[in-house]
């Protein structure tokens, strides 16, 4: 029996008998659908490890799952006994699962909201008005949609919104292991891409454990990383996000070569070097550093001085350097994700 289940049960509170994970699977006849990433968990101590890695859950706390499928985690969830849980599924195929679920959870005086809709869409203040309680966001995410809604998270995380009006706003996420890594990647690592620099501006990362891809159904192709994301008190940047993003992505745009040259991709070609070689001065960075050799630190300060340049030649701001003809392959080659 799980550490959670036995912590459940000797506390008087536990979930009424019910279906497997895998035999509701059967019964409702839900395939995974690779056209959504979806694969599904059905190891009991795994969906409790997971929730477990979001610390602790107290009677008074609201979590929020992503893509809660069959409903494995959210079983582990329940036992945690929140307040309030919030299920954000996009296919309705789950929904009589999900609301097996939640009447299971009522004699447990637990409310269970069910929204059949997509997260990326999911208008958080409109759902949960109310900031006083702290909130978790959990979920084993479909890949497909993992790094754009992490990048939609640090954007609302920067700007107190959606989920994160509170500070503590803890996300307790799977990703394809490689991503994970990325994410979690230190100053130096060879993993180290633009989604590291991101991460780490605004929380601080933390891999929890490796999930096989073999615990999955069907199973993927790669292993699966659990990364706590824990907000900093005090993000390292109050710089405009969409400014630091778009530095960040044109540095690692490049991200086997000198950081000059993924930076320089800002400017137009006929002023390049020399403005270049102006503002690295400035930012007190090495120009023939790698990327990933730049620390959290030394990519603000490009930003910043990024940003007094288009203060000073506005023009600058709207140029692209992708809608330019003959843009040379190689600057478009390289993996910034």
């Amino acid at each position: 029996m799980s550490e959670a289940a036995v912590r459940i049960l000797k506390s008087g509170m536990r979930l009424p008998p019910l279906p497997t994970v895998r035999e509701l699977v059967k019964l409702y006849q839900l395939q995974a659908l690779k056209q959504l990433s979806q694969n599904f968990l059905m190891d009991e101590r795994i969906t409790d490890k997971i929730v477990k890695s979001a610390g602790r859950i107290d009677t008074h706390d609201i979590v929020l799952e992503v893509g809660p499928g069959p409903g494995a985690i959210t079983r582990s969830i329940l036992r945690r006994s929140p307040q309030r849980l919030i299920l954000v599924e996009k296919d309705h195929r789950f929904l009589p699962s999900l609301e097996l679920l939640k009447e299971c959870a009522k004699p447990l005086d637990l409310q269970v909201d069910i929204h059949i809709d997509d997260i990326l869409r999911f208008n958080m203040e409109h759902h949960i008005p109310d900031t006083t309680q702290r909130l978790h966001l959990i979920g084993n995410l479909p890949f497909a949609i993992s790094t754009r809604l992490i990048i939609n998270w640090f954007e609302d995380l920067s700007l107190r919104r959606g989920a994160f009006r509170r500070n503590d706003t803890c996300m307790t996420l799977t990703f394809q292991k490689e991503v994970a890594e990325r994410i979690c990647a230190n100053l130096g690592d060879k993993q180290r891409c633009r989604l590291s620099v991101m991460s780490q501006i605004w929380t601080q990362p933390v891999m929890k454990f490796t999930i096989p891809g073999k615990a999955f159904v069907p199973k993927p192709e790669v292993d699966v990383g659990v990364v706590k994301l824990i907000p900093l008190k005090q993000p390292k940047t109050d710089l405009p996000f969409g400014l630091v993003e778009k530095v960040v992505r044109h540095i690692f745009n490049m991200r086997q070569k000198y950081c000059r040259r993924g930076y320089g991709t800002l400017f137009p070609p006929q002023d390049r070097d020399d403005i270049c070689y102006e503002l690295f001065q400035r930012a007190d960075v090495e120009d023939t550093l790698r990327p990933f050799q730049l620390s959290v630190d030394e990519c603000i300060r490009l930003a910043t001085v990024y940003k007094e340049f288009i203060e000073a030649n506005p023009d600058i701001a709207r140029y692209d350097f992708r809608a330019q003809k003959n843009v040379p392959t190689e600057m478009l080659s390289d993996e910034y994700v």
